[in-house]
């Protein structure tokens, strides 16, 4: 599986996911939300596209 990856605000760069879980937000787009692997505090979320979506809860089990 790939490093899936988003911006923390908190930390202000590019974190790893730890814990992802796929999400449906209130329009109906899909996310990938977890908490960043540097600092477990920070929680961080990437909105991605159905196909993309697929392919990591494949990867996910």
């Amino acid at each position: 599986m790939e490093e899936l990856k988003a911006y923390s605000v908190k930390l202000r760069r590019m974190v790893t996911i730890k814990d992802p879980e796929i999400v449906t937000l209130k329009n109906g787009r899909k996310a990938v939300r977890g908490v960043a692997a540097e600092d477990p505090s920070s929680r961080v979320m990437r909105i991605v596209n159905a196909e993309q979506a697929e392919k990591i809860r494949e990867s996910l089990g």
